[in-house]
């Protein structure tokens, strides 16, 4: 997959940067997938983005909003509280460019794709998606293992009483953000705490365990040479108590936005995939790989372009059985 270097970046005056993705990219498209989140940890409304963030050793809320058009696009990122120093403006653009994968080219994928016709027909529907990326690996981690083997409702609320009772807070007026919980904070939670949120007994022991890792030293989630295959990530991963491979390539999509990863065994996936490419005929994990394999090095990226065009309610359109 292409990336360039970080989007150019332009100061503006009270604490604003500008960022130019590279195009094409839909900032309305790709962040419609937080709409109806909860305010006060991540949310998309109105055209604003909007997600408290620790940049160093501050939390910021960051409020992104677009501007330019999918062809020549740009973003605003604002920072509250202020004053805003340069530094961590300058992290805040790297935040954002990485959960919005603005430094990723996506023509590669678009004549990757040209021999499928549905894929073809699907990316030209959602010109400009681009898939997020969450602040960190360990946020991937934790989120990956939450879902596990439960349907994604339940593990949103999970998700979100996690972040509610153990994230830092930053008050803004009468507004309480809550930022993801640190490896700390987890690794310091009881069983009971942990439970409380929803997480079975074993999950939130995983949790706690992986926290613990992070945290000691003693298990490193966040650098992996860009060199490194894929594949490898994963078995990494997988050596992790508690992380199987579904749970691995979710990480590496999610976190590392290895768009190679396709977690074909995610019920949803084979959902979508049976829905776009088998007339709703169901397909188990097997079969849902041997589609992907048309997608290439782009396996993971299709997968979410599927997921969103069913979110949409984009059908295809019928085939001309004319002569």
């Amino acid at each position: 997959m292409t990336r360039l270097r970080t989007p150019p970046a332009r100061r503006g005056v009270g604490g604003v940067l500008r960022l130019s993705p590279v195009p094409p990219f839909d900032f309305d498209l790709s962040a419609s997938i937080f709409a109806g989140g909860d305010p006060g940890i991540r949310f998309y409304a109105d055209g604003a983005f909007r997600q408290a963030l620790r940049i160093g050793d501050r939390l910021v809320l960051v409020t992104v909003t677009p501007e330019g058009t999918v062809d020549r696009p740009g973003v605003r990122v604002g920072l509250q509280p202020g004053p805003v120093p340069s530094g961590l403006l300058d992290g805040a653009g790297r935040e954002v460019t990485r959960l919005f994968n603005l430094d990723l080219d996506l023509k590669p994928f678009e004549r990757a794709v040209q021999g499928d016709p549905v894929m073809v027909y699907l990316s030209r529907q959602l010109r400009g998606l681009k898939p997020p990326r969450t602040a960190t690996v360990f946020e991937a981690l934790v989120d990956s293992i939450t879902e596990q083997q439960i349907s994604l409702a339940a593990a949103h609320s999970m998700e979100r009483r996690l972040v509610r009772t153990f994230g830092d807070i930053l008050r803004l007026g009468a507004m309480t953000y809550h930022a993801f919980p640190t490896p700390e904070r987890l690794a310091g939670a009881s069983p009971g705490e942990l439970r409380a949120c929803g997480l079975s007994g074993k999950k939130a022991e995983y949790i706690k365990s992986i926290a613990h890792g992070v945290r000691d030293g003693s298990l490193d989630l966040e650098h992996h040479p860009p060199g490194r295959e894929t594949g490898a990530i994963v078995r990494e991963l997988t050596a992790i108590r508690g992380v199987g491979t579904w749970t691995a390539e979710l990480t590496a999509l999610r976190g590392l936005s290895r768009l190679d990863a396709i977690p074909a065994d995610d019920l949803g996936i084979r959902r979508v995939i049976s829905r776009y490419y088998s007339r709703s005929t169901r397909i188990d994990g097997l079969e849902a790989r041997r589609i992907a394999e048309a997608w290439g090095s782009w396996r993971g990226l299709a997968a979410y372009y599927l997921i969103v065009a069913e979110h949409k309610g984009i059908t295809l359109p019928e085939p001309d059985t004319r002569e």
